[in-house]
């Protein structure tokens, strides 16, 4: 009899910094699709964001970190930090299917906003072959994930599936420009997340 396969949920992100709805949405997708393990990956080069200042990678890591260990599911990789250049999903994709095995399905949790720029992301072909995308969907942005899924045929329908999940208003964008004005991110973010902002002096 054939072993089912494991599955791992890939959290990309920036984590800059990590808040309370990531975490909501990265443990209703385990839940939903069953997955042995979420591995959280801060980027280290977005390639988004080349133009903008992003926090040092290490303070992101560790946040990170801090905001999972709680989570006996939830675990963090530094596999892009450790590499230069751009932080391409492909790049990583295929750097984890080459460390867990032909017998693992990966599932890049994404929210909605991101799936709009899928398009656009390097080698989308291949990475939908790869691995599942799971978007996290509010009301109002089921209509542009289904004209993108529709836009890749066949493999968009294979590849990309929606979940609803908690709604959340939450921004890494607004914590920052929150912390900037001296203003309250408690229960936004994790505590310990907060106390390292406040102890790093991130975001002034």
């Amino acid at each position: 009899m054939a072993h089912a396969k494991d599955k791992v949920g890939i959290m990309g992100g920036t984590f800059d910094p990590i808040h309370v709805g990531h975490l909501v949405t990265a443990e209703a997708v385990r839940i939903e699709y069953n997955l042995d393990k979420v591995l959280f990956i801060p980027a280290s080069n977005p390639p988004h964001k080349q133009q903008s200042l992003v926090t040092p990678a290490i303070h992101r890591y560790i946040m990170t970190v801090m905001a999972t260990y709680s989570n006996p599911y939830f675990f963090v990789s530094g596999i892009e930090l450790e590499r230069s250049g751009p932080s391409y999903t492909v790049d990583t994709v295929r750097e984890l299917i080459d460390c867990y095995g032909a017998n693992t399905d990966l599932y890049f949790i994404t929210g909605a906003d991101a799936v709009k720029d899928l398009p656009s992301w390097q080698e989308i072909d291949q990475l939908l072959e790869l691995c599942y995308f799971v978007a996290a969907t509010r009301p109002g942005c089921i209509s542009y994930i289904d004209q993108v899924i529709k836009q890749f045929g066949a493999k968009g329908r294979r590849s990309i599936q929606r979940l609803a999940t908690p709604e959340l208003e939450i921004s890494s964008t607004d914590i920052r420009e929150r912390v900037k004005k001296g203003r309250s991110i408690k229960y936004i973010v994790p505590e310990s997340v907060e106390d390292y902002i406040y102890k790093e002096g991130l975001y002034r």
